[in-house]
């Protein structure tokens, strides 16, 4: 069965996401709902910040149900491995293509990670989740700016870093470079 791709605006989406929170927030309903729709690029383009030295999270919208971010990839940023704290997490490519490779933890002592699958490559449309652990990047290779949309069902402000060489786990808080379309640092 082909899926057929329709573009909904921000405030569209928001609208649905809520109702599908009012119905229970069911994974395969959020999953499918996200595999049909893209975001107007118009729509989008309010929530977008790049920065020249790491990739940007940029806050949409962000309810005690749920979080939604945009964030923007320079060619050649990559996220560390990291984990999403037992909170679902959906990633979709709006523009660009990006590189998604998930693991599970194995082991804590020694840290030892399992990739799940080969590393996959997804262009527009392309829809990563709900994952848990992951790694995300924009390889030099694909020669483009890229947006992804993140969906993560409750709002968290840490996460786990996998720094394999060294062996260990570091827990970071998170932050955002843009909330709600304007500059962190602009806000009251």
């Amino acid at each position: 069965m082909a899926i057929t791709t329709r573009y909904v605006t921000i405030e569209e989406l928001l609208r649905e996401l809520q109702s599908l929170v009012d119905q229970g927030f069911k994974t395969s309903e959020v999953h499918g709902y996200l595999l049909e729709t893209l975001i107007e690029p118009e729509s989008l383009e309010t929530y977008l910040s790049f920065r020249p030295d790491r990739y940007a999270r940029n806050l949409i919208y962000k309810s005690d149900a749920f979080e939604l971010l945009a964030i923007c990839w320079e060619v050649g940023q990559k996220a560390p491995i990291h984990g999403h704290e037992g909170e679902l997490c959906w990633s979709r490519v709006e523009r660009g293509t990006l590189r998604f490779t998930n693991y599970r933890e194995v082991s804590e002592k020694p840290l030892v990670l399992e990739r799940l699958a080969e590393p996959l490559n997804g262009k527009q449309g392309h829809l990563d989740g709900p994952a848990d652990i992951h790694e995300v990047e924009n390889l030099l290779s694909f020669g483009e700016k890229a947006v992804s949309l993140h969906l993560y069902s409750r709002p968290y402000s840490e996460c786990d870093i996998y720094d394999l060489p060294q062996g260990k786990k570091e827990r970071v808080r998170l932050s955002y470079d843009t909330m709600f379309g304007r500059p962190v640092t602009l806000l009251p």
